[in-house]
């Protein structure tokens, strides 16, 4: 007997199932919370489906790991991130902005692996002939890179099962849909049934699937947050359209970091790696002006110079405006608090801006020493010396804390030529008895943001 299926709105509030659909949810008042799911109606189904075998438990020091292969993209950015290559039979997820090369990274990474793979590139967006102009643009040729241009779902994992490539991309999951479903391409449901199918498909066939999706006004992944719990991996690539660079972070990877970032540069044939980011985020530096300090964040097992720059300008209105670009807001606010307070440096009557360059975001709390000092220097219009770099952790009470990996940080700062490092006290006492010897970089160590302060006057 045939297995009918029907399709019922349930609430994802209160769990209230309908046949058709409610603007406002008829069991807790809620609008907008019935999303269409798919069920099936024959009873007789259930009952007479034979039940599968029950599975033994295994001892987790019997179970092999050596059949573990990754893929290997020569992208060695994008490998970095994925924690050293595609996973086989991983879903990996990259979202985005509209334009910030989402698209042009996979076809960039498919062209580099079709050398030796077969790989199976699906559009919703856009049609062969668009793909074909893109790819000529790239400089990306190969007779094992395979362009289907289909929106159902059913009919990509029937493809996939017939062909059985070694790679598929998905560009976008908000363009795929099934069948069964009433609601429109891109909805909650539609987004949520669609990974789930290519997430069975990618587990039964042994098969990565890599797929697009958009972001939402607010940048995070456009669907329900489901989405990112199904799939194995989710990368974020940031940056400004207006800007050349790109940041590819990982928010979620099974089999590696989640702290590893990738750096890019769109250039005319497409996106090229940047291997050494503290030098590029450096570029252009002005010397000798006030506001602009230099600090040392860690990015997974990286660490990279950034350039933190400060304006404290007097305020024509009666509330002090206060702007952070790639630095949170409220910690900033936090910091100016704690230089009122503890330090004596008072910004009541001043609007305070801080910026960090070249679109990174930086969320460290290393970094907070760094804006300190950054608003302290515009306020008391001091210019830092340009071979000064600054980190380190501000508490409430103005001292400044530990923080880790502060022999990395060091060691990138005098490998691009700064001579001299202000870094927490603890820091300092124990990495003074080893650096001093043979390192050319001159370490102060300060345990107050006066202190701090003084340092860099002397």
């Amino acid at each position: 007997m045939a297995v009918k299926s029907r399709n019922v709105y349930v609430c994802e509030q209160c769990g209230y199932e309908s046949v058709k659909w409610y603007g406002k949810c008829p069991g807790c008042g809620q609008w907008n919370t019935m999303n269409e799911e798919l069920r099936t109606t024959d009873s007789q189904q259930k009952t007479s489906a034979p039940r599968p075998p029950l599975s033994k438990s295994q001892s987790i020091s019997e179970i092999n790991t050596h059949d573990e292969h990754r893929y290997r993209t020569d992208i060695h950015e994008l490998d970095r991130v994925l924690g050293g290559g595609v996973v086989k039979g991983s879903l990996v997820l990259i979202g985005g902005d509209p334009g910030i090369g989402k698209s042009t990274l996979l076809l960039q990474m498919c062209s580099n692996m079709a050398d030796e793979m077969k790989i199976l590139y699906v559009s919703g967006e856009e049609s062969k002939r668009q793909l074909k102009l893109r790819a000529m643009r790239l400089g990306v040729d190969s007779d094992n890179l395979f362009v289907f241009t289909e929106t159902d779902v059913e009919t990509i994992t029937d493809t996939i099962r017939m062909e059985k490539p070694d790679l598929v991309v998905i560009d976008s999951i908000q363009t795929m849909s099934l069948n069964q479903l009433n609601s429109s391409p891109g909805s909650i449901t539609q987004v949520r049934e669609c990974t789930n199918m290519f997430m069975r498909c990618a587990k039964s066939l042994d098969i990565p699937i890599i797929i697009v999706s958009h972001v939402n006004k607010d940048g995070a992944i456009a669907g329900p947050k489901v989405l990112e719990h199904i799939v194995d991996a989710v990368l974020y690539f940031e940056g400004d359209r207006q800007m050349s660079y790109r940041i590819l972070r990982a928010i979620k990877n099974r089999f590696g970091s989640t702290n590893e970032i990738g750096v890019f540069e769109m250039v005319n044939k497409g996106l090229k790696e940047v291997e050494n980011p503290s030098l590029m985020l450096l570029s252009g530096r002005p010397k000798n002006v006030s506001g602009t300090c230099v600090t040392s964040a860690m990015e997974g097992t990286r660490p990279i110079l950034a350039e933190i720059q400060g304006l404290a300008a007097n305020s024509g209105f009666g509330n002090p405006r206060r702007m952070a670009t790639g630095f949170d807001y409220n910690r900033m606010a936090l910091i100016i608090a704690v230089l009122e307070k503890r330090a004596g440096f008072f910004f009541a009557n001043t609007d305070a801006y801080i910026n960090v360059v070249g679109g990174l975001r930086l969320d460290e709390p290393s970094v907070d020493l760094a804006v300190a000092i950054s608003l302290i220097s515009s306020l008391k219009d001091i210019p830092i010396p340009e071979n000064l770099i600054v980190f380190g952790e501000v508490g409430l009470a103005g001292e400044i804390r530990s923080v880790s990996h502060a022999e990395e940080r060091v060691l990138e700062a005098a490998r691009l030529g700064f001579t001299r490092c202000i870094l927490p006290l603890h820091n300092y006492r124990a990495l003074s008895k080893n650096f001093a010897e043979y390192q050319n970089i001159k370490l102060v160590g300060v345990g107050n943001i006066r202190d701090a302060y003084n340092a860099i006057l002397s």
